[in-house]
């Protein structure tokens, strides 16, 4: 069973600018669901969906360097998360890399636990 985890993060907030990296307990936001969703061990790739250049490098210092980034046209404030992660299961079908679940993790949860 191949899994993939796709958590959409794009750099546009209005509420709460760049709230995806902000400081959480000593760390970006999005590095707690990162680290976790590693530790499960459960997915062969974890992939952050971001057309934020800030989020791109964040994650990549963290260890989680996106392959490919999202387009703008999917980044805006009223696109729904089907067509975000059609586009990237679709990326990665360009490199022959075929999963049997595509795990949608939210970037601002990180409270989320192995269980």
């Amino acid at each position: 069973m191949r899994r993939l985890a796709i958590l959409p993060a794009r750099g546009g907030s209005k509420r709460i600018p760049n709230k995806n990296i902000r400081n959480f307990c000593g760390k970006p936001m999005i590095t707690h669901t990162l680290l976790t969703a590693n530790s499960t061990k459960l997915f062969d790739k974890i992939h952050v969906s971001t057309d934020s250049q800030d989020i791109f490098n964040t994650v990549s210092e963290e260890g989680f360097r996106p392959d490919f980034v999202r387009p703008k046209e999917l980044s805006g404030d009223n696109i729904p998360l089907m067509p975000v992660l059609k586009f990237v299961t679709r990326e990665y079908l360009k490199f022959d890399l075929i999963y049997d679940q595509i795990w949608l993790l939210l970037p601002c949860s990180p409270l989320i636990t192995q269980k």
